[in-house]
């Protein structure tokens, strides 16, 4: 891909100096000049190249040539740019920073292929871990497995039996337990299914020990809660590995009063070296704890941000939670689950909206994202300035043809994953067909209408690695490049679509596009230096991509050991 560089960006460099310091309170005296390298930003709608990289304060002053921005700055601290890759810092629009955090001291079985190959390696963590009177863990996934069926208690019981284990499914719509934990949690033949949840059940009517969707609260209620020192170490841990992949800002989604209160505790102490766009989980007992404060925006130099609610309309179509207009394609007696009826769903979107809060809903099925378009709908009659919220759906990810337009009528920004497309090919047509695959992963066709899609991963269902996100956006392939030709490629993202996805595009759906997503003049110096050019390496190795160096306000929080 060509790109050119934008000679207005440079005549604006020439004359920014003072004007950037008095508009942004930025000295003079030491800026910092960024050199050779070769860089990529956005600018406006157009993606420019540079070789210099100017800031001060913490606060981009410009980029340009690097004759120029040396002409400009002549007394400037200089770094060697050693003719890098340089980038704007990445954002992931939806992850679970906590819980991505947590994972580094549970049992993770993401990796393996077979139940037994799974089973194994929980035994061994019991037995690694003697003192945890429940197992915790997740990552499980039976398609994966080629089980055709979901994993069971008694299976779970052959490598821990003595204890509770517990382990959420990739995508954490449904708990794997054994016999221990049921019991604990008073799990009977008896125990109705609550409302948006599902107990799987055998032939006999007894429960087999998978709890779908809002089932698995009748487990977490009587799991033991992290503690604030669990808390802690867990986003230390979330804040080192968001670092070394390039991401210098993250949205959380579904944030609790307790992590809201360690997340002003990190801001204050300059430890959130990744800026954090919160969302509040539901309207519930944490938002009646949160809300009476209002939406909190800025905190600590951009780097806390708690002005949004998360919701959620259904599961996720691995577990055949997500709520379909019609019956799943391969199991014709299920239509999945709809976590609420519509007079809830809209009674909270009021709520959040009515309080000043941007509202972002989980939906996966047809039926769920319907439903969110129809209480948006509803809503903005109500309050038309509703819309100013640039309120999102998260995920958006099989979504009836009809209602795609209604995303850009609506004002709706689609928050997708790009990596789900390429984990769920291997049986995401199974689960809702031919047809309604049309309206699936539909990246291309909501860009073409104008609706702005926000670039994430929902780590850690996903790995966090931004370039895997890339890659999967540009190339809809698996890291050995299959399908040849990608899965739907008409749907495949542009580079530049891409790499804006997960900049631009993912600040402006956290209200932050004038702050951070670009090194445009006064924007906050968060950029990156990696390995390889993604805009010149051929597109399958776009996911190979190192980041060498992270930077954060202009302090730089990350450098690769091995970097030279």
């Amino acid at each position: 891909m060509k790109t050119s560089m934008n000679r207005s960006l440079l005549k604006l460099c020439g004359a920014l100096p003072m004007a950037a310091a008095l508009a942004f309170g930025q000295a003079q005296a030491e800026p910092t000049v960024v050199a050779p390298v070769k860089g990529y930003t956005f600018e406006g709608d157009k993606l420019v190249s540079f070789s210099a990289l100017a800031f001060d304060k913490g606060r981009v002053l410009g980029v340009g040539d690097a004759a120029s921005i040396a002409k400009q700055y002549p007394d400037a601290r200089k770094v060697d740019g050693q003719g890098r890759t340089m980038l704007p810092g990445l954002i992931d629009a939806h992850g679970h920073v906590f819980r991505i955090g947590f994972r580094q001291s549970e049992v993770v079985v993401t990796e393996t292929r077979t139940l037994t190959e799974a089973l194994a390696k929980i035994k061994a963590y019991g037995q690694a871990n003697p003192a945890r009177q429940w197992i915790m863990g997740s990552g499980w996934n039976q398609v994966i497995w080629k089980l055709d069926r979901f994993p069971t208690a008694a299976e779970l019981d052959t490598a821990i039996a003595d204890r509770p284990v517990t382990l959420r499914r990739v995508d954490a719509h449904a708990i794997w337990a054994n016999t221990k934990a049921l019991q604990m949690a008073g799990i009977t033949r008896d125990t109705p299914d609550p409302v948006g949840g599902r107990i799987e059940r055998d032939a006999k009517g007894e429960p087999t020990g998978i709890l779908v969707d809002k089932a698995q609260l009748l487990l977490t209620k009587v799991m033991p809660p992290y503690t604030d020192a669990e808390r802690r170490i867990a986003l230390d841990s979330a804040m080192r590995h968001f670092a070394s992949l390039g991401l210098t800002g993250v949205g959380d989604a579904g944030t609790s009063a307790d992590e809201a209160r360690i997340y002003r505790e990190f801001a204050d102490a300059g430890k959130l070296t990744s800026r954090v766009y919160a969302m509040i989980n539901d309207v519930g007992d944490d938002y009646k704890q949160l809300a009476p404060k209002g939406p909190v925006k800025g905190y600590a130099d951009d780097r806390f941000n708690l002005s949004a609610v998360k919701l959620f309309a259904d599961g996720a179509l691995g577990s055949r939670g997500a709520a379909l207009l019609e019956p799943y394609s391969d199991d014709h007696n299920n239509k999945g689950l709809l976590f609420m009826d519509d007079a809830v769903l809209r009674g909270k979107v009021r709520t959040a909206l009515k309080a000043g809060y941007q509202v972002n809903v989980h939906a996966i099925g047809d039926a769920a994202n319907r439903q969110i378009l129809d209480a948006f709908e509803a809503a903005y009659k109500e309050d038309p300035n509703g819309m100013a919220r640039r309120n999102r759906i998260e995920h958006a990810q099989v979504v009836s043809l009809q209602d795609i337009p209604r995303f850009k009528t609506l004002g709706l920004i689609a928050s997708m994953q790009p990596t789900h497309a390429t984990s769920d090919m291997n049986m995401a047509e199974d689960r809702v067909g031919k047809e309604r695959i049309k309206g699936a992963y539909a990246w291309q066709t909501f860009l073409k209408q104008g609706t702005v899609i926000a670039g994430g991963s929902d780590f850690p269902v996903e790995s966090a690695n931004p370039f895997y996100g890339l890659h999967a956006a540009v190339t809809r392939t698996d890291h050995q490049g299959k399908p040849i030709a990608g899965w739907h490629p008409e749907e495949a993202m542009t580079l530049p679509q891409a790499f804006r996805a997960f900049t631009l595009d993912a600040a402006y759906a956290e209200h932050q596009e004038k702050s951070i997503g670009s090194l445009e003049p006064g924007k906050w110096a968060d950029f990156i230096v990696v390995d390889q050019d993604p805009f010149t390496i051929a597109p399958g190795e776009i996911w190979k991509t190192q980041v060498l160096e992270t930077w954060v306000a202009g302090e730089q929080v990350y450098r690769q050991k091995a970097a030279r």
